[in-house]
């Protein structure tokens, strides 16, 4: 097990051993056979200590091979039409989503309004950022796409979108609709002046809120918490995971950071029998690694460094950024800031089915 994973310390060793033997036995005498057995643990220098430059003993003329190029093209800058707005649905994209918001056959008064123009209106304030009160005048009254908005949220229709979504798009990439890995992490944000609950997030200088997100391994949502950016992870981390178990009950392993550590790991495991594996930094110096016999010449590595599964939901958080309603907080209530995530990422797997789609039969 130390070979296969060198980052781990000496309590998910324990776990670790007990799990696939069934002896228990503790941190010391874990550490006293790992001593003996040649193995030691080792910490990265401290910061500002000089590193080791690789030399570079090639053809300073070679040509080196251009990496690929990922982002957004022109496929997904949409402009839009006359009647159009660039946030605005698509023929396409309104006959995924027509049967949620615009049932056909639906028993009562038909709508005063339209429900494509009260979503697009939705989609607008999402990703301009203006208020309710700054709606272009070819939408539908500000009051009547707000309380709209609000019914659609009570009733969790944005929720249920991207759960059908995330199904079809998992399937498109030759995956179980329901995955059996996640990823836990969360992100501290700003808030407006609006008002509101918000808090203080010591670590990060953050006065917002903080949202806890939990994904698949492909970066898409399962479960979306906002609190106060003064809640630490770990008193965040079991109701986050209660949520996303609630969801999609088959998660057999949870990736995380250091900061879901030592007995909330143990907790989430204890309560819901999932393996909880932490993704350390290569530098770690809280917990250092494991090596067998000699030390490696270049064990170390400095600065950026892509950490396996982690880096999937630091790429979902950076893409909650881009609508301009996301990069603050500009909501009084939680819950409604927990609906603007589940439409923003919702709008972004939307526009990739429709893109796909269009590019296999195009």
């Amino acid at each position: 097990m130390v070979r296969e994973k060198p980052l781990l310390s000496l309590d998910d060793l324990v776990w670790a051993f007990r799990e696939q033997t069934g002896v228990t036995v503790s941190a010391a005498t874990v550490r006293k056979y790992l001593l003996e057995a040649g193995f030691q643990r080792s910490r990265p220098p401290r910061a500002g200590t000089p590193a080791v430059q690789d030399v570079d003993d090639g053809a300073a003329g070679d040509a080196q091979p251009q990496a690929p190029r990922y982002g957004y093209g022109e496929a997904h800058r949409d402009p839009g039409d006359p009647t159009r707005y660039p946030c605005g649905l698509t023929d396409s994209e309104w006959e995924h989503v027509q049967e949620i918001f615009d049932p056909q056959g639906r028993p009562g008064r038909p709508p005063k309004h339209p429900r494509r123009q009260v979503l697009d209106a939705c989609l607008y304030v999402l990703r301009s950022g203006c208020s309710w009160r700054m709606l272009p005048k070819d939408f539908p009254p500000w009051e009547a796409v707000y309380r709209t908005f609000r019914r659609w949220l009570a009733r969790g229709l944005f929720e249920q979108l991207y759960v059908g979504l995330r199904r079809l798009w998992r399937s498109r990439e030759r995956r179980a609709p329901d995955p059996t890995a996640a990823i836990l992490d969360s992100q501290s944000v700003k808030t407006s002046p609006q008002g509101g609950p918000k808090g203080y997030d010591a670590g990060k200088k953050v006065k917002g809120r903080k949202r806890h997100l939990v994904t698949d391994t492909l970066g898409l949502l399962l479960a979306v918490l906002v609190t106060t950016a003064d809640t630490q992870d770990r008193d965040a981390a079991l109701p986050a995971v209660d949520l996303a178990m609630q969801n999609v009950p088959g998660i057999k392993i949870l990736y995380a950071d250091g900061g879901y550590a030592g007995a909330r790991a143990q907790q989430i495991r204890q309560s819901h029998g999932i393996q909880v594996e932490i993704v350390r930094h290569p530098s770690n110096r809280n917990v250092g690694r494991w090596h067998e016999g000699q030390l490696p010449l270049f064990e170390n590595p400095r600065g950026f460094v892509v950490l396996p599964k982690r880096w999937v939901i630091e790429r979902t958080n950076a893409w909650n950024d881009r609508p301009r309603r996301m990069n603050k907080d500009h909501d009084r209530s939680l819950t409604v800031s927990t609906g603007w995530i589940w439409l923003a990422e919702a709008r972004r797997l939307l526009r990739r089915l429709t893109t796909t789609a269009m590019a296999s039969y195009g």
